[in-house]
């Protein structure tokens, strides 16, 4: 496959910047809609103690996975487009590293649960350790698959894979609940991600990823530069590390310090919200691939984006924030009646979280990771810092007063230095 044919020129008239973009959200919304329903029903099936404690084990194998990442599914988006014949062995050397790391990962976590989270003791049993083990692992990889087919500018087969991962996820747990009521979840989140990883990349290396890769178009070189890949690698990596803080460690401290039940109404309040969060970085992630490759200029995309997305985004912030009890009471009248108030403070907060995420992914392209770690570093540091000081004040609302306040102050910050992410266009030079 040559480097005309993956990219696929569009219909005229199309923006491939926003077509893209607009394809990974409605994928994204699918997905959520999916997992909605995949704990609405839990609910149903497991006491509320237990969809607390999975859903923090849930949070707990991101974090973990997203460490044995390394920050390589960014690397896969930003240098795919243009990786040439290299582009099967940078996919193949991620993976062999995120297993690696993922496993090593894992297993000392499983080590440090009295010390660091002994709420999620259960772990700690041979059965449910080699499920949580095994999992983690399956989802870095399976991460890692949404990078490089962003990367290889197929956003319908990411679409694709996360919806039937979703639909697998629910056919599980249903089937699990009265066969293993205490690990239920836990296995279901195993065994879509196992049949989707396999499936996925037999199709991915047999039909985009041929053995024997073309040869360099006149002009063009299949040369990837491993010293840049591993300079951006390494930067993203810690960018990455502290944006996983900030997703995953609220529900774990909300569990250590409220407990199992109040951890279940903050974790499903923020499954409902992150599809906010995800509009912004599905159109993050087409600014860089587009961008990256050369298709759009930097200025004037970030512009389109802010626009475009922020306006949908309004919308349905303001269909969330009017809708959060009925949409709340789908899981049950207790978590309308207790995260009613907290989905409008996590809502609200993806509005900010727009300004944020466009501006990482355009430090990205022009290269200036120590941005990108710098803003991520703050932001995780404000969320957490105020997670632990409001939650013994307002209860669980104080983490969504926590994202709230800590995108809002980020958001300020970038808008003010927007140079620094922003370019503009020297004198007769386009933007």
């Amino acid at each position: 496959m040559t480097q005309a044919q993956l990219r696929r020129p569009s219909r005229l008239g199309v923006d491939p910047l926003l077509r893209n973009g607009h394809v990974l959200t409605v994928g994204s919304l699918v997905t959520s809609a999916f997992g909605a329903g995949y704990w609405a029903l839990a609910t149903r099936w497991y006491g509320d103690a237990t969809v607390g404690r999975s859903h923090a084990a849930v949070s707990a194998l991101m974090l973990l996975s997203g460490l044995g990442q390394l920050g390589l599914g960014n690397v896969l988006v930003r240098f795919l487009p243009q990786a040439g014949q290299d582009r099967r062995g940078l996919i193949l050397a991620a993976y062999t590293a995120a297993c690696g790391a993922t496993l090593v990962a894992v297993l000392g976590f499983l080590a440090l649960i009295p010390v660091c989270a002994p709420g999620l003791g259960f772990l700690r049993e041979p059965a449910a350790g080699c499920c949580f083990t095994a999992t983690t692992v399956a989802y870095a990889l399976f991460a890692l698959q949404d990078g490089a087919l962003t990367g290889l500018r197929r956003p319908g087969l990411v679409v694709g894979k996360n919806s039937g991962f979703a639909f697998a996820k629910i056919v599980f747990v249903a089937a699990l609940a009265a066969l293993v009521p205490t690990l239920g979840i836990l296995m279901s989140w195993t065994l879509a991600l196992l049949a989707t990883l396999v499936v996925v990349d037999a199709w991915v290396f047999a039909r985009l990823l041929p053995g024997r890769g073309p040869a360099p178009a006149r002009g063009g070189t299949g040369f990837l530069p491993g010293c840049s890949v591993l300079r951006y690698a390494g930067a993203d990596y810690l960018g990455t590390l502290c944006w996983l803080a900030a997703t995953t460690l609220p529900p774990i401290i909300v569990l250590e310090h409220a407990g199992a039940r109040e951890s279940a109404y903050f974790s499903l309040a923020w499954v409902v919200a992150n599809t906010l969060y995800l509009i912004s970085l599905n159109m993050g992630a087409s600014l860089l691939v587009e961008a990256a490759g050369g298709g759009v200029g930097l200025a004037a995309a970030c512009r389109r984006v802010l626009r475009h997305t922020g306006a949908l985004l309004v919308l349905a912030i303001t269909a969330l924030v009017a809708g959060a009890p009925l949409v709340l009471r789908v899981f049950g009248p207790g978590y309308a009646r207790n995260g009613s108030t907290l989905l409008r403070l996590l809502a609200l907060s993806a509005l900010p979280h727009l300004v944020v995420a466009t501006a990482i992914s355009a430090c990205r392209v022009l290269g200036r990771m120590r941005v990108v770690v710098a803003i991520q570093a703050a932001l995780a540091t404000a969320v957490l810092t105020l997670t632990v000081v409001l939650l013994p004040v307002l209860g669980v609302l104080g983490a969504g007063v926590a994202w709230l306040g800590a995108q809002t102050a980020t958001a300020l910050a970038l808008l003010t230095a927007r140079r620094v992410w922003l370019p503009t266009a020297a004198p007769g030079r386009p933007a």
